[in-house]
């Protein structure tokens, strides 16, 4: 889980500005012939096992894995493509626009469904529903609501029990959550109106899953929205040193679903191994071995997954035109912002 254990300031390369990661870690034998750089908004603890499977496959690799947000990812990534090999998200609208930007390298040789993929150059690898994320210890005789209209109706009628213990992303700042929450707005209106309630009931606004999980599990949260599901998951299996418990809720009436995607960049100077590593990824997620791939494997193709699993296609990229956005995030500030 990303929870901000420690931060690394490191000197960015000369030309670039300095970036502070919420997690550096590197893998492999020292002086080893090559180092791939990845950078990633996934957390080491789900990534370490694949890495680790990697290099034993080659041994004279290592790999430094560094962990920030989606969109500081994007922002790291589009300022220097030459110091990162492999680029790692969740925000699948922000990939699709680097590698239709020119940013990623196109590997001919991987062999993967056309619809988890986007021209040869970005490659999705998981699927991973949003979940709403619910402290049944702190809920206590309440019931645990199962779609996102009795959310709301939960919320309205105890309203002194939810005021500011509902947590989800500030969109503003995460990539992931910008997502999620453009792809709710699509599909129902009931997106606004859960917004409208959330907002009345003093919303804490996040960055991170991980950020929004660890306050469940300390009881200053009651409720979290749209948390990524495969880090809830992973929590929900513990009971905290208090005795708080989670249950993790897939929305009945339509679960929005994710890929989390890996490029390689086009500027890197080690392609082969690069590309040796998104091949890799990709065969560990088809093998199924939990032991070596924690996160949750590809599902079916969207079109047969149901409508909610958002698709590799130019319209994911409609939210990040500057005024759509600009029309979208004002929409949400005005009805999550009420009390500022």
């Amino acid at each position: 889980m990303r929870i901000l254990a420690f931060l690394i300031l490191l000197a960015a390369p000369v030309g670039s500005i300095a970036q502070i990661w919420e997690d550096r870690q590197v893998f492999g034998p020292e002086g080893a012939a090559e180092t791939l750089r990845i950078i990633s908004s996934t957390d080491t603890s789900f990534f370490a096992p694949i890495i680790s499977d990697y290099i034993t496959t080659y041994p004279d690799t290592a790999v430094e894995y560094l962990v920030t947000s989606t969109a500081e990812l994007d922002a790291a990534f589009r300022s220097s493509p030459a110091q990162y090999d492999v680029v790692i998200s969740s925000a699948m609208d922000l990939q699709l626009k680097l590698a239709n930007d020119g940013f990623a390298a196109r590997l001919s040789d991987i062999d993967h469904p056309d619809w988890a993929q986007w021209r040869e150059s970005l490659f999705a690898f998981t699927s991973e529903p949003a979940a709403i994320v619910v402290n049944t210890s702190a809920l206590g005789a309440l019931p645990v609501p199962n779609t996102r209209q009795e959310l709301i109706e939960l919320m309205r009628a105890h309203p002194d029990t939810f005021a500011g213990k509902i947590g989800t992303y500030d969109v503003r700042q995460s990539g992931l959550g910008y997502l999620f929450a453009t792809q709710d707005a699509r599909a129902s209106e009931t997106f606004w109106r859960l917004m409208e309630v959330m907002g009345s009931m003093d919303a804490q606004l996040y960055c991170c899953s991980g950020e929004m999980i660890r306050d469940l599990r300390s009881g200053q949260l009651l409720v979290a929205y749209n948390v990524l599901g495969s880090y809830a998951l992973a929590q929900a299996q513990t009971v905290s040193d208090d005795g708080q418990t989670l249950a993790v809720i897939l929305p009945s009436e339509f679960p929005t679903t994710m890929m989390r995607t890996a490029l390689v960049s086009q500027q890197t100077a080690q392609l082969q191994s690069a590309a040796n590593f998104v091949t890799h990824l990709i065969a560990l997620q088809s093998a199924g071995d939990p032991a070596n791939f924690p996160l949750p494997p590809l599902s079916a193709a969207p079109e047969t997954a149901g409508q909610t699993t958002i698709s590799l296609n130019p319209a994911l990229m409609t939210y990040l035109d500057a005024l759509k956005r600009g029309t979208f995030i004002k929409e949400w500030e005005n009805a999550i912002l009420q009390g500022e």
